[in-house]
């Protein structure tokens, strides 16, 4: 195992500037996920950790080395790929093994530690498959498998469930999770699910055009995001974000009063962006008039879109309801729930 370190990575592509000075640091045994829109840098990052991208300026740091000029082999990483990358004609055993078998390690070392990572995995039934007899899950759970062989100092998971169905990709979060708190190996994984980015990481790197926006626990980006792009980003439903006018205690927006968090300095009279989360918005007797556009049920919780002064909003209630498109229904906010920010510049206030 290995801590990780960003200090002052650049790059870019010929005149194109794709990563502007990112600088942080990833803790021995931390699982840290990488997450932003498509596009951000954070693939480009991870490759650059890799060796597999050149770093323009900057250093990247491996266990107190410097690792810039080290080769990909060289530098005691594993990464697992969207596309799993498994050789076609080759069993499990020998896609798992094969790294070390490259390596030179003795036949016996080979055997006993993909025989561990199988039994880790659930594979040892399919060790003498070919990949096109997998399905896609246990694809994967094989290329987790070739990288667990290798005992190295930093795992590297690049989008590696997007291939996945749903329920298959929850059930594979699961075991990703289960697999770093057994083996404690450094993680950096990359994904733009935000929803995978939140249940997985011990912490969360916001990125967005070849910046870092915020980094923080889930909870901690959830409950006290500090610009607007991740308040709309980390969260699902989306933030309800609107403009208003600070006004002593309260901001108006939308032909309402809504409650100004206590927290919030800003003057009256400042324009902001006002953001409420769809399960911090409840339904009741008097309050906020919205008028219902679609009612979702989804079993224990219902979902409602609704409009507020020309506003949609999401209203994500814990209950049934016996509320139909074009009725009216009330809304309240919890004076401590809210987020302000700059309306210029983002900014949490």
């Amino acid at each position: 195992m290995a801590a990780v370190s960003f200090r002052d990575i650049h790059k870019a592509f010929e005149k194109t500037k794709v990563i502007h000075g990112i600088d942080f640091d990833i803790a021995d045994g931390e699982f840290v996920v990488l997450v932003g829109p498509s596009g951000c840098g954070k693939s480009t990052l991870l490759r650059m950790l890799a060796g597999l991208e050149e770093v323009s300026s900057g250093q990247i740091v491996i266990g107190g080395n410097i690792v810039n000029d080290v080769d990909s082999k060289d530098r005691d990483i594993a990464m697992v790929f969207q596309s799993y990358a498994l050789y076609p004609h080759m069993s499990v055993r020998e896609n798992m093994g094969f790294s070390l078998k490259l390596r030179k390690a003795p036949a016996d070392l080979i055997r006993a530690r993909v025989d561990d990572a199988a039994r880790i995995l659930n594979l040892a039934h399919l060790l003498d498959r070919l990949p096109r007899e997998l399905s896609g899950g246990q694809r994967q759970r094989v290329a987790m498998g070739r990288a667990i062989v290798r005992d190295p100092k930093v795992f590297l998971f690049d989008e590696p469930l997007s291939n996945l169905d749903a329920k298959l990709r929850v059930a594979m979060r699961a075991e990703i999770k289960a697999l770093h708190h057994r083996l404690k190996t450094t993680t950096v994984y990359v994904t733009h699910d935000q929803i995978e980015a939140m249940t997985m990481a011990d912490r969360i790197v916001v990125m967005h055009d070849g910046h870092v926006e915020q980094i923080g626990t889930p909870l901690q980006l959830f409950d006290r995001p500090g610009n607007l792009f991740v308040a709309q980003f980390i969260g699902s439903p989306a933030m309800n974000v609107f403009t208003g006018t600070v006004r002593d205690g309260h901001v108006e927006a939308l032909g309402a009063s809504w409650p100004k968090p206590a927290g919030c300095d800003a003057a009256s009279g400042t324009e902001v962006k006002y953001g409420i989360r769809p399960t911090d918005l409840r339904v009741v007797g008097e309050g906020i008039a919205a008028r219902v556009v679609v009612v979702e049920p989804t079993g224990a919780e219902t979902e409602l879109l609704v409009e507020v002064g020309g506003q949609s909003m999401i209203v994500v209630m814990h209950s049934r309801t016996d509320a139909r498109p074009d009725d009216i229904v009330h809304l309240a906010v919890d004076a401590a729930r809210p987020h302000v920010f700059d309306a210029a510049s983002g900014v949490r206030l």
